[in-house]
């Protein structure tokens, strides 16, 4: 291959996003990618983009500012965050989408009513505006890729903002899911991921797939170039202005996960392309490290013989669920031990805490229980009411039974149940405050009112329990960078000509998941500032 201005290694949101902005401020690039697919985890995410005063916000005239952003980050911050990073964020990320928007490679809409996740705090949203969704997207578009973007083959024919995780009805008229599905037409990560692609695509810049980095080309302390692996085939690929890294976490690396990663994770909902690659080669390269021990946390569901196609076993997140009414979670003691609505990210601290005295984590393992009235209107996993209860959920006629086949304390598990079905009747949940918030509203079933969101009692049988296991979407830490995203040694300084974005850095927001689409936001940010930078449009 030809020598390039700049390398971008990893073909996710970030990775294109880089291209992209380094290809538009006059930098040649190449873009490489590990797999023969594109788009890893952003593929099957939910696509949500959250930023702060974004251009869908400010063209709704919606209020929000720079202060109140950072006001916001600030109130939530346990230690954890770089004012430089943070404010780059939150300052370029306007600019950032407003790029994609220009470019075509970004479609937008605001997901009304879709508050942050924290609406306590200072400078929080509690009527929404900072998380966008996608708009659909024909595959058709794509020629010969439209079949090369992970997981594209699991169609998703709506927008996020149709379905319940959206705050949509989840029905779209059988004509229209038609009219979609003949078009090829694709909502959520879909729709994101090829749409990129589309801009990509258009400028000549051709992904060039099946290929692993082995190594950096380092010359005189600068970064020149990798040297990598087709196959059988060894060469090396040279950049007059570096290498972008932007190849995911490292969720996936069992290694890098022993030991980095805080508390137990055994079950992550992102695609096994997360292997640490970026971290490996950042590392050998000198980078200092941050916010290695977080992760973008999610309680997961694991649905059995459903692997990814390399084999690894897939999980799910858990959102509605936990959230709808006649359903707690509880854990090996047949107690429950948090706000079961709560957002999935902040859940990670009650399935982590720690107990000393039996020195084990007590509230894993845990178990969703439910009961018939659940199954009437709820979904489980990919089971759809009315469809019949898959045979991995546990099922018993009584309380007791099913504690004895899960092996809790049917007199713990009896007791629970008892407890809370008195806090529905009242409408209020003193031990962990479920449905106080409004977020805990959202993903309820809100043809209710009130508290009854989410709040109902575990009361007809037959009863039935799934277990909960702690995954995450992601890891969030990796090289440090600066405002500029140049990756940083340990001495503080920027390592000449590397750069880095999206999981594959210490995240710009630290740990903390301002709401939905908050690993998104930073990572298509730091995507457009890293690509710029390298093309020396930021100097």
């Amino acid at each position: 291959m030809e020598k390039t201005d700049l390398i971008i290694l990893g073909c996710g949101a970030s990775g294109m996003v880089a291209a992209l902005s380094a290809h538009e401020a006059g930098a040649s690039v190449t873009l490489v990618e590990r797999f023969d697919k594109v788009g890893g985890t952003a593929a099957i995410s939910g696509g949500v983009i959250w930023v702060p005063n974004n251009p869908r916000q400010q063209a709704a005239g919606m209020s929000d500012s720079r202060d109140e952003a950072l006001a916001y980050f600030k109130s939530l911050d346990h230690g954890d965050l770089v004012d430089e990073t943070l404010e780059a964020f939150v300052d370029k990320g306007p600019e950032a989408l407003s790029f994609l928007e220009d470019a075509g490679a970004l479609a937008v809409s605001l997901l009304d009513g879709y508050p942050d996740y924290y609406m306590d705090r200072p400078g929080a949203k509690p009527e929404g505006g900072r998380a966008l969704d996608h708009d659909l997207f024909a595959l058709g578009d794509l020629g010969e890729w439209a079949d090369r973007i992970y997981a594209i083959e699991e169609p998703k024919p709506m927008m996020l903002r149709e379905t319940p995780l959206g705050g949509g009805s989840g029905v779209v008229e059988p004509e229209e899911l038609g009219r979609r599905m003949q078009n090829q037409e694709r909502g959520f990560g879909q729709a994101m991921v090829a749409r990129l692609l589309k801009a990509c695509l258009d400028r000549g810049i051709i992904p060039q797939t099946g290929i692993e980095t082995k190594r950096l080309i380092i010359e005189d302390g600068r970064v020149t170039g990798v040297a990598a692996q087709r196959g059988s085939e060894a060469f090396e690929l040279r950049a007059n202005q570096g290498v972008v890294i932007a190849t995911g976490g490292f969720e996936w690396d069992e290694d890098a996960r022993q030991t980095f990663l805080k508390g137990p994770m055994d079950a992550p909902a992102s695609p096994p392309t997360a292997r640490g690659e970026g971290l490996a080669l950042a590392m050998k390269a000198g980078a200092k490290l941050g916010n290695m021990t977080n992760g973008w946390w999610a309680p997961t569901l694991v649905i059995p013989d459903t692997p990814w196609e390399t084999g690894e076993q897939r999980a799910n997140p858990v959102l509605i669920e936990r959230t709808v009414p006649h359903s707690i979670m509880v854990n090996g003691a047949g107690k429950r031990f948090c706000n079961e609505a709560a957002n999935y990210s902040a859940l990670a601290g009650a399935f982590h805490a720690f107990d000393p005295q039996t020195y084990d984590y007590p509230n894993l393992p845990a178990w969703l229980i439910f009961d018939a009235q659940y199954v009437e209107r709820y979904p489980i996993g990919t089971r759809l009411p009315p469809q019949p209860v898959p045979d991995w959920v546990t099922r018993a006629d009584t309380l007791e039974g099913l504690a004895e086949a899960i092996g809790v304390s049917a007199q713990a598990l009896s007791g629970t149940v008892t407890r809370f079905n008195g806090h529905a009747a009242s409408g209020e949940d003193p031990d962990f405050g479920r449905g106080t918030s409004a977020y805990d509203h959202f993903y309820g079933d809100r043809s209710r009112e009130g508290t009854a969101v989410t709040l109902g009692a575990i009361e007809t049988g037959p009863f039935y329990a799934v277990e909960i296991k702690m995954g995450l979407l992601g890891t969030n830490g990796g090289a440090r960078t600066d405002g500029a995203a140049r990756v940083l040694d340990h001495d503080g300084e920027a390592i000449p000509g590397l750069y880095g974005a999206g999981n594959a850095i210490a995240c710009p927001t630290g740990g903390i998941y301002a709401g939905a689409g908050g690993t998104l936001g930073p990572a298509l940010t730091f995507g457009y500032i890293a690509g710029r930078t390298a093309a020396g449009a930021n100097r």
